[in-house]
């Protein structure tokens, strides 16, 4: 039987309701756990720094991405500008935080996801795009139209509503959430998000209600499912025992958790030790080992 992307499987008033339930959320925004309440509709800025208009950094075929993204042809990201959190760490910073960036159309995003898919990606990867969510839904119902037919990944930093996830109930194929922190003071001295533990387990649970664990087709490409990443920091700021113990208990030991050693003092790290290094093999492998513990075996 051959994979159908969720959302073709609304009808045309389901999608137009979920655009409206989205746009709704963006008036006074609340799409995020911030719920900075800004005239987003009016072109004000949220916390995000994101106004009405949308703004990516770049997009295009994307090959570093996890193995079942990624296949033959690549994974098709589309990086948008800006973000909910304020990670001092963050390896993107030009895009995240200063917004960097080329403000483009409804109908330009819709164009950019059709050209993905013909260039033979796999997938659209939405990466960071909780803040515009809404233009999103609306791009996502020209280019069905025009005959989008691959899975929609959400990429995100794990900070989500569980409202707007709601709404992509039936929309999204795969999430893919970064796990960052288990302590409120850890997250709230990184991130500026004092919250973001108890708003990542919520938005997990959610996102494991809609899709699942991971599922490939024949060639090992992902089509439907959860995929989760975690970050290893220095000194074990990231309190992994524990998330692996809450994914391995509250989701399933078979999820598919990816745990990263990419870290490298990016942006302001050198102002906050011991952030001002990289992570250690030993710390690593305690990571991985506190994975294997609960039965999660690490994935890439």
């Amino acid at each position: 039987m051959s994979f159908v992307p969720a959302y073709l499987n609304l009808s045309e008033e389901e999608l137009k309701k979920k655009i409206k339930q989205a746009y709704k959320l963006q008036e006074e925004c609340r799409l995020c756990p911030r719920e900075c309440g800004v005239l987003r509709g009016e072109g004000e800025k949220g916390a995000c720094r994101a106004g009405n208009k949308v703004k990516i950094a770049s997009y295009g075929p994307h090959f570093g991405e996890e193995r079942p993204l990624v296949g033959t042809n690549g994974s098709g990201t589309i990086f948008f500008s800006h973000c909910n959190l304020e990670c001092v760490f963050c390896q993107n910073y030009d895009i995240s935080w200063a917004g960097c960036g080329k403000e483009i159309s409804i109908h330009e995003l819709a164009e950019i996801m059709i050209k993905l898919q013909n260039r033979g990606c796999h997938n659209i990867n939405l990466v960071t795009p909780t803040h515009y969510v809404p233009q999103i839904l609306e791009a996502l119902y020209i280019a069905r139209d025009k005959g989008l037919c691959v899975p929609l990944v959400y990429n995100c930093g794990g900070y989500e509503s569980v409202e707007t996830l709601k709404i992509l109930d039936g929309v999204i194929d795969i999430y893919m959430p970064d796990v960052k922190y288990d302590d409120p003071e850890v997250a709230q001295r990184l991130s500026g998000v004092r919250d973001y533990p108890e708003r990542v387990k919520e938005a997990l649970k959610e996102m494991h209600r809609q899709v699942g664990e991971l599922k490939v087709d024949k060639n090992g490409i992902a089509k439907r499912g959860l995929i989760i990443r975690h970050l290893v920091l220095p000194c074990d700021l990231a309190g992994t025992e524990k998330i692996m113990k809450f994914i391995a208990e509250e989701l399933s030991p078979k999820s598919f958790v990816n745990i990263m050693r990419q870290y490298y003092p990016a942006h302001k790290a050198g102002n906050y030790p011991p952030l001002n290094r990289m992570v250690t093999r030993h710390e690593f492998e305690k990571a991985v080992e506190a994975a294997e513990k609960v039965g999660i075996t690490p994935r890439s």
